[in-house]
This record gives C-alpha cells, structure tokens and sequence, in this order.
C-alpha cells in the first residue's frame, strides 16, 4: 500500500482536489441567495485546490437542518394554549394603537417570526452588568421548580463563578437546571466554568461542541449567540449581557439587558428548550417545566414577540423585520449597535428612509473592542452620511447595547448585532415591542449615550491619510465574518 501511494500520490491528489472542488463549487453555485458570494466562493475553491474546499467546508456552509426542532406542543404546553389564545394581538388593535404602519409591520412579523404578538408582557430594563448580574442571582435564588440558562459567554471569573454558585445552590436545593453555553464562547475563559458546574452535578451542554466526533465539520463557524435565562416558567431574562467580570465596575464595559414577565416567556422558554434538545435530545417537559399564570390582563400594553433567527429554518428573520420597520418610519430610526457593518438591502433602506426625511441616527462606541471591526466599520460611513443618515461616536467605556427604535412607538431589542454574523450565521434572539412607554425608555438610554458623543463627518474621514481608508476597506472585505 505504502508503494502504491508513493508512487501514485500526484494521481490521487489531483483526483482529491477536482472532486472535492467540484462538489464544493456546485455546492456553492446551488445554495448561496447572492450572485457575489456564490462567485466568491467557486472562486476560493478553484484557486486555492483542497485548501479551498476544506475553507469553505468550515465556514461556507451556513445552514443547520435541524431535525428534530421540537414545538410549544411536543413540550406539552398544551394546556397553555388556550390562555395564550386570549393574549393574542389582532391588526386592528395595532391600528388602533399605533396606527396603519405599524400595523403592517405587525403582519409582516406574523408571516416571517414563528411566534405570535402578544399582549400583557412587563419588560424592565437592566442597564449595568452589576445590575443584570443581581437580577439574575434573585431569579435563581427565587426559584422553587426549575432554570433554564443559554449564553455565549459564560467566564470562570469572579462574575460567572457568582453566577455558576447560585446555580449550583439551586441544584443542591432541588430545583432542576440546565446549562447550554456556546462551543466557542465556553473557551474565552480557561479553564472552563463547564467544569466548575459539571464537577457539582449541575446538567451542562456546549452548543454544536461535537463539531469533529459529532461530525458537524460544516457547521463550526454557526454559533449560538443567544443570552436567556428562564426562571420557573414565570420570569425570563434577555438582551446582550454574557457573563462575564468585564461588565461590572465604574469603568466596566456597558450593555443592556432585559426581565421580562408575561406570555412571552412561554415564547422564550420554547426557544431555550429547543436549543437545548438540539443539542442533548432531552425534552424538558413534566411539572419542573410548566409556564407559570399570567398576571396581566390581555389586550394590554407592552405588545411584544420573539423574533428567532439563525441558520436554519429562521434564517434572516430579523434582518426581514428591520427591513420592515425602515420601511415604515416616518420620524425616526434611532440605533445603537457595537458592531454595525449591515448589508447592503439594510443601508439601502436606511438610506431611503433618510431621503424620505426620517431621521436616522446611528450612536456606535467611539472605543471598540474589536479594532478590526471598528476599521471595518469605517469603511463604511462616508456612503452612510453621503446617503443623509447620522453617525455618533460615543464616549466612554465600550457599550455592547443593541437597541433599535422607529417613531417613537416600536423598538426591537435582543441580542442580535448588525453585521453579517448575527444576521446569518449566528443563532439570535430578540423582541419587537409595540409600546410608546417602552419606547422613550430605551431613547433615554440612546440619549444617555450621546452625551459628549462625537459626530462623525465627513471632512473628518477625507482627513484621514489614504493607507489608513485602505487598510479600512480591506478589513471590510472580510466583513461577512468578522
């Protein structure tokens, strides 16, 4: 054998590489929804052979089938049904809300999210990692049946291990738990804060962690970049809050995030259980897992539904909601983003819209964490201003906050960022909530943030010397994954 293949190595080599590209490059040609990313890639795989088709193995193949996607049903929230029928939002009380727009919006969530509007949800905002941190450990310590917690970034510092011993007390006490933390977010710390958990009997799962033995090769660049945590069935916690010491202290990194009571929980319960499931196989069903009564009459305010979007069966379902709600503005569209580095269907509507006369304003922090996506980011302004939008630097720590608002009245809040990442190959969670209270609270917030900020210019990005403007557009190149 080992004469055969030193004397014919070239041979099989060549026959390696044509039908390895061959099968990469019609793969490509068949399943990519752009012209220049099909063409980028057959490129990659022809130029580069086996190199190319090993890259685009890993990181080209952007959608998970996931075969066993379980449903409210098949985790018996049966019995549910019928209470949360009530909760339902019509268009009409939409209209009589917020009017006709707004009421389109909300149809066209109906026909892209897989979870209805509903009404009598309680959303409170959480403004500081200490604050979120708190709120987390009194969720864990309240609860009595079970907690479900899903993140990206779990560290083994002084904020996790806080975090992983109220978790691990609610084990001892009885209280079921269940831990799904990101493959690839469970390794920012070393050594893991998996192994803290498991070695205390507490049931932990990685997310697409088996991507060689569990032969998920092609699906190592999709990562879970969800933050849920779901305590008894009657409180859930979201935003885009990890874990992790950074977000605590005076000069801490900033972020946002959300508590939440009502039916949406069930919504965001349902989401959790099925990564979990995905993930392990186990169905978290039984009394441990019932979703607690609802306290809020229906037909009242905050008017709210979970947008789940990943590589899979969601794919871009919140790119298709904001495009929806660009679409609609007639005032404003307020944003805050760490990382805004959108395609170009999204700045084409944030550039309508400002030809309309709507007001767009895009607050980004003036200090990154990622100066590569920070350069990358720069590419991209001198079109965004030429195009009649907004763009300020903020001052201060760097603020990870995902907030959106248009008109004053809808507002969509989660844990997905406007990049390519989050918008196609992550998996995300987020809310769109109709309500006007809700709204000048996260305006606060983006006002908050404004003060002392910067705005960025044009004249100011001319001024720049040209090695530094290109060195910006061949980071943006890679934009799709940064």
């Amino acid at each position: 054998m080992f004469e055969v293949l030193s004397a014919y190595w070239p041979h099989i080599l060549a026959v390696l590489s044509i039908t390895m590209g061959a099968v990469a490059a019609v793969h490509a040609a068949m399943t990519k929804r752009e012209v220049r990313s099909a063409i980028g890639w057959v490129g990659v795989i022809v130029l580069s052979p086996l190199l190319g088709a090993l890259i685009y193995a890993v990181v080209g193949v952007n959608r998970i089938r996931r075969k066993s996607l379980i449903s409210r049903r098949a985790l018996h929230l049966d019995e549910l049904w019928r209470t949360l029928s009530h909760y339902g939002v019509s268009r009409e009380a939409v209209d009589n809300h917020f009017g006709s727009r707004m009421a389109g919006l909300k149809t066209l969530g109906d026909r892209v999210a897989k979870h209805a509007l509903s009404s009598g949800n309680r959303i409170d905002m959480l403004s500081s990692g200490a604050e979120t941190y708190a709120a987390f450990c009194e969720a864990i310590d309240a609860a009595e049946r079970s907690i479900i917690l899903e993140t990206y970034i779990f560290d083994r510092d002084a904020a996790g291990l806080r975090v992983a011993d109220r978790l691990i007390a609610a084990h001892k006490r009885g209280v079921t738990v269940r831990v799904l933390i990101d493959a690839v977010g469970a390794r920012y710390s070393v050594p893991s804060i998996i192994g803290y958990l498991v070695d205390a009997g507490v049931s932990v799962a990685t997310f697409n962690g088996k991507v060689i033995m569990g032969l998920r090769l092609p699906y190592a660049n999709l990562r879970t970049h969800r933050k849920i945590l779901v305590a008894d069935g009657a409180v859930a916690f979201l935003g885009g809050m990890n874990i992790r010491a950074a977000f605590e202290g005076d000069e801490a990194a900033r972020d946002t995030h959300f508590r939440l009571t009502g039916p949406v929980v069930a919504d965001i319960f349902a989401v959790a259980a099925e990564d979990w499931h995905f993930e392990t196989g186990e169905i978290l069903t039984g009394a441990d897992w019932g979703v607690a009564p609802f306290a809020a009459e229906p037909g009242t305010p905050s008017f709210v539904r979970t947008v789940v979007s990943g590589p899979d069966t969601n794919l871009e379902t919140n790119h298709k909601i904001m495009m929806g709600a660009f679409s609609v503005a007639e005032k404003s569209i307020r944003i805050m983003s760490p990382y805004f580095l959108p395609d170009n269907i999204l700045l084409g509507a944030l550039a309508t819209a400002a030809r309309r006369g709507v007001t767009v304003d895009i607050v980004i922090p003036a200090q990154n964490n990622l100066a590569i996506v920070s350069h990358a980011m720069a590419a991209q302004f001198d079109q965004i201003l030429k195009d009649g939008s907004r763009i300020f630097r903020a001052q201060g720590p760097f603020d990870h906050s995902k907030l959106m608002t248009v008109d004053g009245q809808w507002s969509f809040i989660g844990s997905s960022n406007l990049d390519s990442r989050s918008l196609r190959l992550n998996f995300e969670i987020d809310l769109e909530v109709f309500d006007a209270d809700f709204a000048r609270t996260i305006e606060a917030r983006i006002d908050a943030s404004l003060e002392g900020a910067e705005p960025v210019t044009q004249e100011e990005l001319r001024r720049r010397p040209f090695v530094y403007r290109l060195f910006d557009r061949f980071l943006w190149l890679g934009s799709p994954y940064l």
